[in-house]
């Protein structure tokens, strides 16, 4: 199967790639997707941009060769790859969704109705936004804190803030507090905390945050905790209608 009109959608974000190590051969065997006679810069762009959308290594598709007798085992940006094994099912993969990709490009979306122009395409990055299986924000914070624990995921929160490009993963305040409320409605008030008052670093204006910490530290039986946060809210829009009843409702005044 060629893929002809694959290269461009593809290409048109690698301008700027740089070559892998020298470690890609000049010439391919068992191409069964890009065309068999693309010339090496063109596919050492294409396998570079796998990488850093997928946040992964040449090795997560290829098999390393075995050493040679007396040589120890090369590591890094000189591990010396099969790029023609089959054997990783990560890289046959990789070929079913190149095809998928391409039939979206060329096929599903050409048919779109009043298509923008320039047309919006779909790549590798579209979904996996640097994570070999693609996934939301809301789901790497539940599952790292599941696996690691709040600590672990506020420091991959962290790392990802700082290392995607804007607008990839939703960074508004929603995500993890949707998350934070999950947490809590498991019984789990102090690691929700944990996450509300990490997002505040980056919305320290929001009252909505001040707000749903209040709420949390009273379920979790905090009552001078939650009472400082909802005065919070009211120091940083006193006009909020909440907070005032939230107080009363507590017996104090606003």
């Amino acid at each position: 199967m060629r893929l002809p009109r694959l290269l461009p959608a593809v290409a048109a974000l690698l301008i700027l790639a740089q070559a892998l190590p020298a470690q890609i051969p000049d010439t391919f065997e068992n191409l069964q997707v890009l065309p068999r006679d693309i010339a090496r810069p063109q596919l050492t762009a294409i396998m570079r941009n796998f990488t850093q959308a997928l946040g992964v290594r040449c090795e997560y598709c290829h098999v390393p060769r075995p050493a040679e007798p007396g040589q120890p085992a090369r590591g890094g940006g000189g591990l010396n790859l099969n790029f023609a094994s089959d054997e990783r099912p990560e890289k046959r993969k990789a070929r079913f969704m190149l095809r998928m990709t391409d039939s979206l490009n060329r096929v599903v979306l050409a048919s779109m109705p009043n298509r923008r122009d320039p047309a919006v395409s779909v790549t590798c990055i579209t979904c996996h936004r640097m994570m070999p299986v693609p996934t939301t924000i809301e789901n790497v914070l539940v599952e790292t804190t599941a696996r690691a624990g709040v600590d672990s995921a506020i420091a991959r929160y962290r790392m990802l803030r700082g290392d995607m490009v804007s607008g990839v993963f939703d960074f508004s305040e929603r995500p993890v507090a949707e998350v934070a409320g999950q947490l809590a409605d498991q019984g789990r008030h102090a690691e929700a905390v944990k996450l509300l008052e990490m997002l505040q670093e980056f919305y320290p204006n929001s009252v909505n945050i001040d707000f749903q910490i209040a709420e949390t530290q009273l379920r979790a039986g905090n009552r001078d905790a939650g009472i400082a946060r909802l005065r919070a809210v009211l120091t940083k829009n006193p006009n909020d209608r909440r907070a005032p009843a939230r107080l009363r409702a507590l017996g104090v005044e606003p």
